[in-house]
């Protein structure tokens, strides 16, 4: 429903209920609505157990995920940028974060002296080995709760083939 200024507004319907029920039926039916919802749960479990560990910084998402999106040899900042959908300020901003706990440092971009590239410190990479170890202590108890995982692994590699890389 729209007011008279021309702005969106939330009225309690009598159809309320039912679009709740149909919304909910519909997640419930969409595997990738079911997979985006596990892997945030998945992910904040994963950062509240990194967290618990002694002498680790305290990551939050944005900083976790920037990880997956960081090349071995280091990332410029605005292929960063492009790769997580945000801003270069916004990234700059994680980077300058995770550089002030020693996770990466800006290096000089090899290739074009005017640019530097983000990369993981020592401590960066023994911290994302730590990381990877609780997301296969994860992995584990899901398997036992659930079954082997081995098939959704293997269906999520042949997903990842399909897609644009990113």
């Amino acid at each position: 429903m729209v007011d008279d200024d021309g702005q969106a507004k939330l009225t309690n319907r009598p159809d309320d209920a039912a679009f709740r029920a149909d919304l909910e039926a519909a997640k419930h039916q969409s595997t990738l609505q079911l997979l985006f919802k596990a892997a945030r749960l998945l992910d904040e479990e994963a950062i509240h157990r990194v967290q618990q560990a002694a002498g680790l910084p305290r990551l939050r998402r944005s900083h976790t995920a920037l990880f997956p999106h960081l090349d071995l040899d280091g990332t410029r900042v605005t292929d960063l940028a492009d790769r997580m959908g945000i801003t270069k300020q916004a990234v700059s901003q994680i980077v300058a974060d995770l550089e002030a706990h020693g996770i990466v440092a800006r290096l000089p971009d090899p290739a074009d002296g005017r640019t530097r590239r983000v990369a993981l410190t020592d401590q960066g990479r023994a911290a994302m080995l730590h990381g990877l170890g609780v997301l296969q202590a994860l992995e584990a108890e899901l398997a036992t709760a659930v079954g082997p995982l081995g098939p959704l692994r293997d269906a999520l590699l042949r997903i990842l083939a399909h897609l644009p890389p990113g």
